[in-house]
């Protein structure tokens, strides 16, 4: 399930064959030249509705933390997200200060708990992933990871999600504890996707990297034409040409 970072790359990726697609808080942000975190909610929201309504595709939406502290602030945001056509969200449990980056288990339990009620009592039912984000925040404690997903769970989770494990040791334990699909965002060094099914993943994520990976290719043909002088890019320009103008005009 790759994610997308606005209109144009869902349909790029929609044209290639995939099934679902995802938004990416990272992404979205660097389209308007800012970092992961900086969008509210309104702007959120705009970037997954201008991707739900660029292809036929299912959509969950990286709701990020759900844009307050409060359930009723985290179950307001699913409702919304639902109202402009996702098939299902993301909810994280990370708090947002250095002090205590994470919520408390008690807190984040009580917040995908709403988000749960949220999502699956409105007109369509979206698929609620719940994330423990202590890998990426610089708590790489796998116990307290799979102990909180296993709480999600129970909470009313349909899908698991743990961003930052990539070992297959930690990959093979976390879906070994717990009964709902699991997701694994890829990275460096992660398994392949075939090694990943083997594992027991039922999911995969790549978060902002094809955002990134097309503001690389920007740099490198910016350097190309500014340091060298050459023209070079223009190759892989025609093949983006050439499959953008395949994908806008079906």
């Amino acid at each position: 399930m790759p994610n997308a970072f606005d209109g144009g790359s869902a349909r790029l990726l929609a044209s290639l064959g995939f099934q679902a697609l995802a938004t990416t808080s990272s992404g979205a942000a660097a389209t308007l030249g800012r970092l992961d975190g900086s969008l509210d909610r309104d702007e959120t929201l705009a970037n997954a509705a201008a991707i739900v309504s660029a292809t036929s595709l299912p959509v969950s939406a990286d709701l990020g933390n759900g844009f307050g502290d409060g359930a009723d602030d985290v179950a307001l945001t699913v409702r919304m997200a639902g109202a402009i056509g996702v098939a299902g969200v993301s909810i994280e449990d990370y708090a947002g200060t250095t002090s205590a980056p994470m919520f408390d288990i008690e807190t984040a339990v009580e917040r995908v708990e709403a988000a749960a009620d949220a999502a699956h009592t409105g007109a369509t039912k979206l698929v609620l992933t719940a994330r423990a984000d202590n890998f990426v925040h610089g708590r790489p404690d796998l116990a307290d990871t799979i102990s909180r997903l296993q709480a999600f769970q129970s909470a009313g989770a349909d899908v698991l999600f743990a961003p930052g494990i990539a070992s297959p040791s930690e990959i093979r334990d976390v879906v070994s504890s717990v009964d709902r699909p699991v997701n694994v965002m890829v990275q460096p060094g992660s398994p392949s996707v075939s090694e990943l099914a083997e594992l027991g993943v039922k999911r995969i994520s790549v978060g902002g990297a094809f955002a990134f990976a097309a503001y690389g290719a920007v740099i490198e043909a910016a350097k190309e034409l500014r340091e060298v002088g050459t023209f070079g890019y223009l190759t892989r320009s025609a093949v983006g040409r050439n499959a953008a103008r395949t994908a806008f005009e079906a």
